[in-house]
């Protein structure tokens, strides 16, 4: 067998890195973006899918199975969700940061961080990439990410910013986006979650993103769009601009199909109450 090569150990040392990397180890290595990634031009194709209104758990087993199969050649993918109702807790997250569930239901999931809410009139944006393809770490897929959302924000004259050691995107110290990553074998899923017009009452009933106290806002209290369907395209340009992506509108993915190529054995849903 020929010995491997330093550049083969070196990109299986930074695969082993990113597969075994939950979003605490990200928060703790960026800290905050010291610069703006500045946008690249487009040079890849990616596919845009609305999902549209989903519960939680297929869309996700959805994401995993087309992450393990995935290969080289495969596009990159951005999928649109507006998911029902539900917490999710991340693999790190502890629960007793879920203080009064209720009738919403508590899905411990596989992405990095604490818990959040999803619901009606919240984008959740789940981009699809191969970072290694991109040539982009962790920390600058997390500012680029953040970065799109400001960048929306300026559109309608909102002003977003950044917080030290907390991913997300704020205004007037109110969380507007947040977000929830994993990276396997160098490919992105999870992603972003951003309140446009939306019931916040259930952030009560939790510690958001583990902090007791956090106010969250929506884009709509802040004097922006109540559509959804008014943001999403705002948001494509910033984030293709942010990525060098050209985005190719594309039918909602089989998410029964792509569920059953996850390897992934299921992490246990719970109800609290």
């Amino acid at each position: 067998m020929m010995p491997s090569s330093p550049e083969s150990s070196a990109d299986a040392s930074i695969q082993a890195t990113l597969d075994a990397m939950p979003m605490p180890t990200v928060a703790d290595a960026i800290a905050a973006c010291d610069v703006v990634v500045p946008p690249v031009r487009a040079s890849l194709d990616a596919r845009v899918r609305d999902v549209g209104r989903q519960a939680y758990e297929p869309v996700w087993r959805a994401m995993q199975g087309f992450t393990d199969a995935r290969d080289a050649n495969t596009d990159d993918e951005l999928w649109w969700v507006e998911h029902d109702p539900v917490f999710t807790l991340g693999q790190a997250g502890k629960p007793e940061h879920v203080l009064m569930p209720g009738d919403i239901p508590v899905l411990k999931v596989d992405r990095g961080g604490q818990v959040t809410y999803h619901g009606p009139g919240q984008i959740v944006a789940y981009p699809l990439l191969d970072l290694k393809r991109l040539k982009i770490g962790v920390r600058d897929y997390v500012c680029k990410l953040e970065q799109s959302v400001i960048d929306t924000l300026a559109h309608w004259n909102l002003h977003g910013e950044r917080r030290d050691g907390a991913p997300g995107v704020y205004v007037d110290g109110a969380k507007v986006a947040a977000l929830g990553i994993r990276v396997r074998r160098g490919c992105t899923f999870h992603g972003l979650a951003f309140n446009i017009a939306m019931d916040l009452s259930p952030f009560h009933r939790i510690n958001p993103c583990g902090y007791a106290g956090l106010q969250v806002v929506s884009m709509h209290d802040l004097g922006g769009p109540s559509s959804l369907d008014a943001v999403k395209p705002v948001l494509l340009d910033a984030f293709a601009a942010q990525f060098g992506l050209r985005p190719q509108l594309a039918s909602p993915p089989d998410l029964v199909a792509l569920a059953s190529r996850a390897a992934d054995a299921p992490i246990a849903e719970t109800q609290a109450v």
